[in-house]
């Protein structure tokens, strides 16, 4: 029997646990300077006690960011192996989470399989599966109902969960008052407006806040506070709807420190990019230094089909402003369910976002690859490159595609390469072009 409950709570009891010292090695940083951290909220280790085959990660303070792939099945689009086709992907090009955010019938097959074979942190939406798992309609669900379902999500191992606890009524009168272009666009953030407005009951996951967290805390479950009232397009950014509900996301983040339980907050959604980084501290003050959790930012809103390079934009200026966590967007966003190509496309959108932003906030060793990636560039080593490349079998498809005839350069300069032409005069060699065949 172990002496804590959660990570948290060992950590404010000065116990290193052997989670921290797995990520502390994994960032470079020393057991001790991780506990404080934790034990202040500034980092989390979210790492269900039922979650055997996970390799922890931290996400927080002096950690590299951390990309999150969503996936998971709808009512039409339910073939559960390809949705594991998009697990493995995710693995292959090192997301470190993947939530499961299906929403139609029994996922808890899904879901237990995902959570027995995946070393990511699995996270998901309970509100999500209320109606699917309850077999009622929105009005029949009762607040004792939506908390059976947080414990069922619980007890099966999930690492984080995404509660919508923020959107109670007072932050519903600040979104109503001022209104907005596109209203609600998160879909738990929804389907919980909706359950308030028609039974006029506050939020049960805001009114039983407390049963919440004590089912959380049993498991060491990491609450992802979700903002239910982000921006949907860039005009509703930074709006009061989202300042209302994130004043009381901070509220909810220290009385889940009081528990024990660990913290992300979520946040936006659509935003210009002259807010972003404004955004990132205002969140970082509010929600006293609570790990970040962000989609995106979309910082324009006339691209579909390329809404992972919008979103690679924003999340590369939220992460190097103090984001810590991005949640990927694919080319499919707004459009429909992603395919194991979307898939691809958004992981590595969303990896670049990460690690740009981690070279841009000296994150130790971020740049280490870049700087092998230099020096196999400057030899002319392309099977080097290729073996450092995060996708180097894209990279070996696009350089075999126009084969080069001297493999020492590439079919766009040819013998004209400037790499090679300095290596050859700082080797004391002489560059005739019209002489070399």
């Amino acid at each position: 029997m172990r002496e804590y409950h959660t990570q948290m709570e060992a950590a404010k009891k000065g116990i290193i646990t052997p989670e921290m010292k797995i990520v502390a090695e994994k960032e470079y940083i020393t057991p001790e300077e991780l506990r404080e951290l934790v034990a202040k909220g500034e980092v989390c280790i979210p790492c269900n006690i039922n979650h055997k085959s996970l390799s922890p990660e931290g996400i927080g303070t002096k950690m590299r960011t951390k990309i999150n792939v969503n996936l998971g099945i709808s009512g039409d689009a339910k073939d559960y192996d390809v949705e594991m086709q998009k697990v493995e992907m995710s693995h292959k090009f090192g997301a470190e989470a993947i939530m499961d955010l299906s929403n139609y019938g029994k996922t808890n097959t899904f879901r237990r399989q995902l959570i027995e074979k995946s070393s990511a942190m699995i996270g998901t939406v309970p509100m999500y599966d209320a109606i699917g798992y309850l077999e009622k309609d929105l009005l029949e669900i009762t607040a004792e109902d939506f908390l059976k379902v947080v414990r069922a999500h619980a007890e099966e191992g999930v690492d984080f969960m995404t509660i919508h606890a923020g959107i109670n009524k007072r932050a519903i009168e600040a979104f109503m008052r001022e209104g907005r272009k596109m209203n609600i666009v998160s879909r738990g953030g929804s389907l919980l407006f909706a359950w308030i407005m028609m039974t006029g009951n506050e939020n049960p996951f805001y009114e039983y806040y407390d049963k919440v967290l004590d089912i959380l805390r049993e498991y060491d479950v990491t609450i992802s506070l979700g903002d239910a009232l982000r921006p949907g397009c860039i005009d509703d950014s930074t709006d009061s709807g989202q300042i209302s509900e994130l004043i009381e996301l901070g509220d909810l983040t220290l009385r889940a420190w009081e528990k024990d339980v660990q913290v992300m907050v979520e946040g936006p959604g659509h935003m210009a990019m002259n807010e972003i980084a404004a955004n990132m501290k205002l969140q970082k003050r509010i929600c006293h230094n609570a790990p970040f959790y962000v989609l995106g930012p979309i910082v324009t809103d006339i691209f579909p089909g390329y809404d992972h390079i919008t979103s690679a934009i924003g999340g590369a200026i939220a992460a190097s402003s103090g984001a810590d966590f991005l949640c990927y967007v694919t080319p499919a966003e707004h459009l429909r369910l992603p395919d194991i190509n979307d898939v691809k496309e958004g992981i590595i959108a969303s990896k670049i976002a990460a690690h740009a932003a981690d070279i841009a906030k000296g994150v130790p060793h971020a740049r280490d690859k870049d700087n092998e990636m230099a020096a196999a560039r400057h030899a002319v080593d392309w099977e080097e490159m290729f073996k450092i490349a995060v996708d180097g079998e894209k990279a070996r498809e696009y350089f075999e595609s126009t084969p080069p005839a001297d493999r020492h350069t590439c079919s766009m300069c040819g013998k004209m390469c400037a790499v090679r032409t300095t290596n050859m005069i700082l080797a004391g060699e002489k560059v005739e072009f019209c002489t070399e065949k």
